[in-house]
């Protein structure tokens, strides 16, 4: 194989392809260079596009009739970050996506995922797998919004996003827990004390 670093060697990781089938599938890809405070999606656009995200971090929110911003998702290496309601129904976005530490992305229109998923039948098990882990991990999330304290949900933060924190503004991670920056002051000052 040539000196290019395939990336779906990467993203697929243990899938084998051949070289003319990793050509094929890195020219569905394309690298986007994003820095930090760019806006991705806007709420209302069509989406057209889900990220692959190489480096960096991507934050998914939802802006409420109040002005209030929630927090869905932080994207962070080897993750995938899109309105995926809207990518999938090809529909408007609800979500907006910002880049929160520069970025590199590799983006991937529906066409092209849907000729992937036809070619190499490995891929489509291959996400079809990450979706469900997606599908489960939200419905977690969602059942820790309802049950947990918010200690116990910036705990489960800080296990799903060890490497972030120090990284991202207050407020972002406020806005993902669902409280206030106040609150998340005090959330970490009483762990300290312990």
């Amino acid at each position: 194989m040539n000196s290019f670093n395939p990336i779906a060697s990467q993203i697929f990781k243990g899938i084998s392809f051949t070289e003319s089938e990793l050509e094929i599938i890195n020219n569905k890809f394309k690298k986007t260079v994003v820095k930090k405070g760019e806006i991705i999606l806007e709420a209302n656009e069509i989406v057209t596009n889900q990220y692959y995200v190489q480096s960096g971090c991507l934050r998914s929110f939802f802006i409420d009739s109040l002005g209030r911003e929630h927090t869905l998702q932080f994207a962070v290496k080897d993750w995938w970050a899109s309105d995926f309601t809207a990518y999938f129904d090809k529909s408007r976005a609800i979500l907006n996506i910002e880049c929160i530490q520069d970025a590199i992305l590799f983006k991937l229109t529906k066409n092209d995922i849907d000729f992937l998923f036809k070619n190499f039948p490995s891929i489509d098990s291959f996400v079809r797998k990450k979706l469900e882990k997606a599908y489960a991990s939200f419905q977690k999330r969602t059942l820790g919004n309802l049950a947990k304290t918010a200690k116990e949900r910036y705990l489960d933060f800080i296990n799903t996003y060890p490497d972030i924190e120090q990284n991202i503004k207050n407020y972002h991670i406020a806005s993902y827990l669902g409280v206030t920056k106040e609150s998340l002051s005090r959330i970490r000052k009483e762990m300290v004390k312990k």
